[in-house]
């Protein structure tokens, strides 16, 4: 099944709209993934009495609804449209203090250092990059980075498809122009 997940300002605002049954994680409730469809509940919690990953196998279908805070600043189709067209100001990526507000991008300071990311693809790389599965490439050249950083692991180590990571990094490239429009840059 694919995985599918959709970006929310307000996640429970969205929730709100649309019956749903939260699935199960090991023991515990997922902490994004809904069912909206008919799937076995369990009667104490509310939530699906499988496994997100055995309802998968059995052809459950779960949406991850995710919180993007990100969204709360945007005012509207126009904006966002100037926050996606305007080049972002790469180098402050080299920053901590800058970096760390950017959503997906706080944490990994070193890495935006090292990697220098300057375009979308490159962003989307690195976003790659942060995951266990492709975190081996993180002092590679960028040639040798995108020979290697779509490939699907061979193990079940966890990392992002090009898909993903292509649009976490639109995000983040809004996010930075948001945070600059914000400073007043």
């Amino acid at each position: 099944m694919p995985d599918i997940d959709l970006d929310f300002a307000d996640r429970k605002l969205a929730l709100k709209l649309v019956h749903h049954i939260p699935a199960r994680i090991k023991n515990k409730k997922h902490n994004t993934g809904i069912y909206t469809h008919r799937v076995p509940v369990d009667p104490y919690n509310g939530y699906c009495t499988i496994d997100h990953k055995q309802a998968d196998n059995i052809g459950y279908f779960k949406l991850d609804v995710l919180n993007v805070s990100i969204y709360k600043d945007i005012r509207d189709d126009d904006h966002l449209g100037q926050l996606l067209d305007k080049e972002p100001l790469w180098q402050l990526l080299e920053h901590k203090d800058f970096s760390d507000q950017v959503f997906h991008l706080n944490g990994h300071s070193e890495l935006l250092k090292i990697l220098k990311p300057q375009s979308v693809e490159q962003l989307a790389a690195t976003l790659a990059i942060i995951r266990p599965a492709k975190r081996h490439l993180a002092n590679e050249t960028w040639q040798t980075i995108f020979k290697e950083v779509w490939t699907k692991p061979i193990g079940n180590e966890y990392y992002f498809k090009k898909s993903h990571a292509h649009s976490y990094a639109i995000a983040c490239i809004v996010h930075i122009n948001l945070i600059c429009e914000q400073l007043g840059y």
